[in-house]
């Protein structure tokens, strides 16, 4: 065992707060790395959401001093575990900065999680625990790599940064003001120079810089943002660093997805037993008000509902065109709502719009569903096409990052270029195998038996550590 003792710092985490798959991969990820004999430790803002009731927290320390901007801020830290686990969770405690429900404000974040990275230096002697490696997570905790690299506190000046970026387009840009809620100045740092010559600070810019190692979600999404089109303007920070960079397929909780168990669908089923999956099809077309009938493909959309997903690209003309039945469950921009809305309206007996978050539907209709539709214009990793998978449920999906990595032919069906026809193209191909009912079912079958648990990517991680702390075998 390597006694590696690791700090992972994120702004969500599941299933204390949520907004998106990165929350799934702070919380699935350190039971993995536990697993292999890492000491990993979470801390994460608390929020106005998270109960201390339903997870048990308590508060373990209080009025611990933060100076920031000319100031002192006084924070409580709140323990508790990961659901199932003795793996620690920290919640710092600050009503002036994370008494909110919501885990985003927009333009008050970048002052929110600053405050969070730098109180985080200060929490360290607190909990006494001096990590070998500290595993930020996407603009939210970037900075900690700064704090780390300027700072000589004893718990802090030898640990090594992993920084790992979910989401190349979320990136914490703001007025070289908001250093100042860290108690830093654009030349504090070379790298905080440089970024403000243009007028402002990029923290994503910075955690690239500032830390030893870095890491995006897929093998195929850390190649992309090497490029202009795929870089969001960060593709020559990205090139300048790529002696660095590393990309690494999200896993899934295999225990949490698992049709076999899992409590919220009418019918559990295996790869033994996939003729049950037709019931779960059945009882979900009766739960949503589409005519009951097992032989009509259902395609499912899972999302956030936003321009990254390509849903342009699922319309009327579609649905005139092909017969099947479509569920779509999600919220996001008023657009898109209104797109699907809109489709069931005009087409009440083949498309349903559930414009909310509903997690178990969302079993439901991984469970109930033939395909499943990703047709996005880019995907860091995905985990929705993972989960479909283990559910029998055939991705359609656009070949790029972290779904080309995942979805082949043998499992699903692809299309490279961004188009109403090439989508269309996919469908069909799609809707032709689900009338070959010997060619889908191996396709079913081979799909559910991928292994997405985080066994593999979790030692890739554990690798990345020793490499940056030299610990051995």
């Amino acid at each position: 065992m390597d006694n590696l003792k690791v700090l992972m710092v994120a702004a969500e985490i599941s299933p204390f707060a949520k907004a998106g798959g990165l929350a799934d991969v702070t919380g699935s990820l350190p039971p993995a790395l536990s697993a292999l004999g890492v000491d990993v430790r979470l801390v994460m803002p608390k929020y106005g959401s998270i109960s201390e009731k339903k997870y048990a927290l308590k508060r373990i320390h209080k009025d611990i001093d933060v100076p920031t901007g000319g100031k002192i801020i006084k924070i409580d830290i709140y323990q508790g575990a990961l659901p199932r686990t003795d793996i620690p969770v920290y919640f710092i405690d600050c009503p002036e900065y994370f008494g909110d429900k919501e885990i985003y404000l927009g333009e008050k974040d970048t002052q929110r999680f600053i405050f969070f990275s730098l109180s985080i230096l200060y929490i360290l002697p607190i909990i006494e625990f001096k990590p070998d490696v500290v595993h930020a997570h996407d603009f939210h905790s970037a900075l900690v790599a700064n704090f780390i690299n300027l700072s000589n506190f004893t718990y802090s000046k030898d640990a090594k940064t992993l920084y790992t970026i979910h989401n190349l387009n979320y990136q914490g840009q703001a007025s070289p003001d908001v250093l100042k809620e860290g108690n830093l100045s654009a030349s504090s740092l070379e790298s905080l120079a440089t970024d403000a010559k243009d007028g402002d600070i990029n923290f994503m810019v910075q955690g690239i810089f500032n830390c030893q190692a870095l890491n995006t979600v897929s093998p195929t999404y850390a190649k992309e943002i090497m490029t202009k089109e795929q870089g969001s303007g960060l593709h020559r920070v990205i090139k300048k660093n790529k002696h660095k960079l590393l990309g690494i397929l999200n896993g899934l909780d295999i225990s949490k997805f698992n049709p076999e168990t899992d409590p919220n669908i009418c019918c559990n089923f295996s790869v033994e037993s996939l003729d049950k999956k037709s019931e779960n099809k059945l009882a979900l077309q009766r739960e949503l008000g589409l005519p009951e009938d097992k032989d009509k493909p259902l395609l499912a959309i899972v999302s956030r509902l936003a321009w990254q997903k390509g849903f342009e690209l699922i319309n009327s003309e579609l649905l005139e065109k092909l017969d099947f039945q479509l569920i779509v469950l999600g919220t996001g921009e008023e657009k898109y709502e209104n797109h699907f809305k809109d489709l069931a309206e005009k087409f009440p007996e083949k498309v349903s719009a559930q414009i909310k978050f509903d997690l178990g539907l969302a079993q439901r209709i991984y469970a109930g569903s033939d395909f499943f539709l990703m047709p996005s214009r880019y995907e860091p990793c995905g985990l929705g096409q993972m989960i479909a998978m283990r559910y029998g449920s055939l991705p359609i999906v656009r070949y790029t990052g972290g779904l080309a990595d995942t979805v082949n032919k043998k499992v699903g069906f692809s299309f490279k270029t961004f188009s109403q026809k090439a989508f269309y193209l996919a469908v069909n191909r799609a809707l032709k195998t689900y009338y070959n009912k010997k060619k889908y079912q191996s396709m079913q079958a081979r799909a559910m038996k991928v292994d997405f648990s985080w066994s593999r990517s979790a030692k890739k991680y554990l690798n990345i550590y020793r490499k940056l702390t030299k610990h051995k075998n």
